[in-house]
């Protein structure tokens, strides 16, 4: 597979970069370069007709109704045209019911009804939403509710939540389940601000992704004066309270863990000293966290100035704050500097989980970062070795990528973060952290592709460090599939020491409780649990438990690697917790593993039994990923 792609700017730049390796002549500002480029469709999962028409603000007026569980009221999007002689705007939608749209005259103050067409029904995108503009309209207003079956939005009921008195709604807008939300243009190759208000019930407080306005006549005024992209849109309504960490960085939750949140996240602002150290100013104002209920089905979701986190990763002793920091790291790598489509997606999640790495080496040391680069090799390999398409083993993922959320593997976070550790080693520390810096900072606030980022690359480090890499192993890393031989091998003596009591403890040399495990950090366990030898008998796995009460343990990453050693070795003493463990938890990257694990090894009676039952707890998203699994 050819380097030289049909992108304009690869065409441009990369016979710069491999033909003889020298530096262009001129060296004009890559910021104009990259907004005076011309706006190429080039994302399949949008109807929306953003090379002739960008929507450029988004204001919402909405009525939060938990009684029929739908959001109602009226999106009024300001537009601008990159093609003048545009006559329609095309949104995305899916699950909305639009009941009215108006169109403004230039300065939106004439609103005249029109005819609007709903496209054809799918299953993934939904409808596309067509309103006629005349040549002189900047703004349309659409009247519209959304589904309770919305995929972007989860309603819980009182009985779902801790308190068990006031009902809970939260978001998740992330990849294309804004267009569930709210008419917009789904994708983010579009930036825009978006302005709201909500009305709520009363005793309710309602958060999004944006600065916490005023309580002003029983409505709840929102402001997000930076572009982003639609999916970064994010709300979230319930019983929530706040605890400060310091002047810009609080913590959001339900009563009974909001103490135990704030302390577990209390270093958040030394990981936002990292980072401004390393890649410059954080530029978003404030940064608060909520943690969420048990029912939202990621680690966390990177919403500027609010990040979404689950319960899971309270562990009482900041072992899995990596998470914090990954989430943190994104308010520069992806919502700062955006990948313009999912097949992209590794310019997102491969560099925040490279940033995040680096700063809990600034904070915690190397061996803590080498140790957390092991585990991510390992569900790197994982990952390769079970794909059945290995063409979503590319960093840049093929043109017929089947759904968005099929970009959200280890390939694109942890294939994306090797691929940065492998420059920083070619190019040197000294030299990648100013280019990464100048990389955040000349294209903030932008969507780009991985061919912007190749070009970036070769103009501002490769031209003048041309033997530092050659067109053969970027191809590899970019666009063949796969671990390149040129990835990185971390090594950890803490972690070859655990590996080693694990196969003692298989062979039988020594007992479970010769193991010392008094300093271990959950890293170490979940690499102990991880690398077990296969054929551990019934009795070896009841010493284990017995020994480490790891049946039951209340840290959710040691709780997930110990069921699904015990599904292998069929310790069917794990199964009543293993049942308590998937109705309580919803995170997808336990409970996917876990359904799946049950399902292979002939346990898919108690995996459909328990499904049956947790069900209606867990997010739409869950939902789906889950019935493919089992079904």
């Amino acid at each position: 597979m050819s380097l030289f792609k049909p992108a304009l700017i690869l065409a441009l730049a990369l016979p710069l970069a491999f033909a003889g390796c020298n530096k262009p002549e001129t060296n004009t500002s890559k910021v104009e370069n990259v907004k005076a480029k011309r706006i190429v469709k080039d994302d399949k999962f949008t109807y929306a007709n953003y090379d002739q028409v960008q929507i450029t603000h988004l204001d919402l007026n909405l009525n939060v109704d938990f009684d029929r569980r739908i959001l109602s009221g009226v999106a009024t999007l300001d537009f601008d045209k990159p093609d003048i002689e545009a006559r329609k705007i095309i949104l995305d939608t899916k699950d909305l019911t639009v009941t009215a749209v108006e169109v403004s005259d230039t300065i939106g103050q004439i609103w005249t009804p029109v005819e609007y067409a709903m496209g054809k029904d799918n299953e993934v995108l939904g409808q596309s939403l067509t309103i006629p503009i005349t040549s002189d309209a900047t703004k349309v207003k659409i009247s519209y509710f959304t589904s309770p079956e919305a995929e972007g939005l989860q309603w819980l009921a009182p009985a779902q939540t801790a308190g068990k008195e006031k009902p809970y709604l939260f978001s998740q807008a992330q990849a294309i389940n804004a267009r569930t939300i709210a008419p917009v243009q789904d994708t983010p190759a579009v930036r825009m601000t978006y302005s709201a208000t909500l009305t709520v019930p009363e005793g309710l407080r309602p958060l999004m992704s944006a600065s916490q306005g005023d309580l002003i006549d029983g409505k709840y005024q929102f402001d997000m004066p930076q572009p982003i992209p639609s999916y970064l849109i994010a709300i979230a309504v319930g019983d929530i309270k706040f605890r400060a960490i310091n002047d810009h960085i609080g913590v959001y939750a339900e009563e009974y863990i909001l103490d135990a949140a704030a302390e577990e996240f209390e270093e958040t602002p030394l990981m936002e000293e990292a980072n401004t150290k390393l890649y410059g100013p954080y530029r978003w104002g404030r940064y608060d966290l909520i943690v969420l209920p048990p029912s939202f089905p990621f680690g966390g979701m990177e919403n500027p100035r609010l990040s979404f986190m689950t319960p899971t990763l309270i562990a009482g002793d900041k072992s899995l704050t990596n998470v914090v920091a990954h989430e943190l790291a994104h308010s520069w790598s992806g919502n700062l500097v955006t990948n313009a489509s999912w097949r992209d997606a590794w310019l997102n999640e491969g560099f925040t989980s490279y940033v995040e790495n680096r700063v809990m080496e600034a904070l915690y040391g190397e061996r803590r970062a080498v140790m957390e680069q092991k585990l991510a090799l390992q569900d790197l390999k994982r990952d390769v070795a079970g794909a059945k398409d290995k063409r979503l083993t590319q960093l840049k993922l093929p043109k017929d990528l089947n759904h968005p959320d099929d970009a959200f593997t280890q390939v694109a976070y942890v294939k994306g973060q090797f691929f940065l550790m492998f420059l920083e080693e070619r190019f040197g520390r000294d030299a990648f952290d100013p280019f990464l810096k100048a990389w955040f900072n000349d294209h903030a606030f932008q969507s780009v592709t991985t061919e912007d980022f190749i070009a970036y690359l070769h103009a501002n480090l490769h031209a003048d460090n041309p033997d530092a890499l050659t067109k053969e192993e970027l191809n590899a890393w970019v666009y063949e599939p796969g671990i390149p031989d040129t990835a990185a091998n971390p090594q950890s003596d803490a972690f070859d020491s655990v590996a080693e009591l694990g196969m003692r403890f298989s062979n039988e040399e020594i007992s479970a409780s010769d193991i010392e495990t008094k300093d271990w950090s959950t890293h170490e366990w979940l690499h102990f649990l991880g690398t077990l030898p296969e054929g551990l008998t019934q009795r070896q796995y009841k010493e284990l438990d017995d020994t480490f009460n790891l049946t039951g343990t209340q840290n959710a990453e040691t709780a997930f690697a110990w069921y699904m050693q015990t599904i292998k070795g069929r310790y069917d003493a794990a199964l009543p917790e293993i049942d308590n463990f998937l109705m309580s938890v919803g995170r997808g990257k336990f409970i996917y593993r876990l359904y799946g694990a049950l399902k292979e090894n002939k346990q898919a009676d108690f995996a459909e039994q328990v499904y049956a039952r947790a069900r209606q707890g867990y997010h739409p998203i869950a939902q789906r990923r889950i019935d493919a699994i089992l079904k």
